[in-house]
Formats: structure tokens, sequence, C-alpha cells
């Protein structure tokens, strides 16, 4: 169970960023980051983006730079207001990631950043079905998240942070193989990419 941390970060914006900002400097900063899930992927000004739990906008602001069509998808009200004012380039819309309110087959590419760890197992499996949904043929889930870390070294900042500031599902998500998860769900998926001591991972899934 996660301290009193977790409802903090939530609830000040600066605290979050912060957090944001200083576990990014994991892997050379906090653009690169946000990067990291676009690697090798084709995103023209066309393309139909969608940022899949966009929270307060901390990635949207990046994917606004390759495509004009960005949409943010968020089930919190007030992290859509923070969206807005940060990035009012995009989209948005107030909706679950397990039901979402779009056509099937809209979108070229979805977009999350981790988020899917905060979702129980059923529910994260949900979402994936409703992401190959709204892909189109041809389209990519692209997410990055928490790994278990191929470097020993790394274990104890992991499980600090995670005890700190997330809960028993963060635990349940590093113990997941996350390609079979979205093979099951209908994907493509190459091995997942990891960053930071393996304490990242980014997979890249692609919709047939």
């Amino acid at each position: 169970m996660a301290t009193f941390l977790r409802p903090l970060s939530y609830r000040y914006q600066w605290l979050y960023d912060s957090i944001s900002r200083a576990a990014a400097l994991s892997v050379g900063g906090e653009r690169r980051f946000r990067h990291l899930t676009l690697q090798e992927l084709a995103v023209s000004p066309e393309s139909q983006v969608l940022d899949l739990c966009c929270g307060s906008g901390q990635t949207t602001q990046f994917l606004v730079e390759f495509s004009d069509h960005v949409t943010g998808l968020d089930a919190s009200p007030r992290s859509l207001e923070r969206a807005k004012h940060n990035v009012p380039q995009a989209d948005y819309v107030l909706a679950w990631a397990e039901e979402m309110p779009f056509t099937d087959g809209r979108f070229d590419l979805v977009h999350t950043s981790v988020a899917m760890h905060e979702m129980k197992p059923d529910q994260r499996q949900q979402i994936f079905q409703e992401v190959y949904r709204v892909l189109k043929s041809g389209g990519v889930f692209t997410m990055v998240d928490f790994h278990r870390p191929t470097n020993p070294l790394l274990w104890p900042g992991l499980a600090a942070f995670l005890w700190l500031f997330e809960t028993e599902t963060a635990w349940q998500l590093i113990q997941t193989d996350l390609p079979e998860r979205l093979r099951q769900a209908g994907f493509q998926v190459p091995q997942p990419k990891l960053y930071a001591g393996g304490s990242l991972q980014v997979v890249q899934a692609r919709k047939a």
C-alpha cells in the first residue's frame, strides 16, 4: 500500500511534475523519456493520435509536435482541465480507458505513458482490447511502464519508489509478461526495449 505521498502527488501538480522529472533523469531527461515510445515510428502531421490516460498532458505536449490530430483521454476531470490549459492544441475526452467512446479503427497511433501499472490485471486486459478496437489496421499501440530491473543494483530504488507512490497493481505489472498479454488481445508484439537498468520497458504492439 502506498504512503500519504501518493494522493499528495496527484493533488499538487508541482509535486507530480517534480517526481516525473526526477525519474526521467535515469534515461537522460524528460524530453528523451517522453520520446522513448516514439522511436522508429512514422508519425506525420496527419496521423490520428490518441494519448491514452493523458493525465495533465505531460506527453501530449510532445505528441502535438508530431501530429496535428492529437486526442487526450483521461477519466479525471481535474487532470483534463490541467491538460487543456497546458496543451490547448489537442482535443480532450473525459472517459474510461476500458470504455472508449470512439469508432472502430479511428487511430493510427495509441500512446500511453506509465499508466498501465495503475490498472488491475483484468481491467488492463480490457483496455488492451479497447485499444485494439480503436486502432486502424497497421496501427501501433506504444507504451512505457515499469519493468523488473535487470540490474540488481536498481531494485532498492524501484522498490522504494513503488512503496512510496504506487499500489499493489504496480507490483503486479512488473511480474506480468506484457507482450504476451498484448498478443492475447490480438497484437503483433516484438520484445520490449529496456531502459534504466531494465526498470523501464517500452512496448510497441501493432494491429495486423
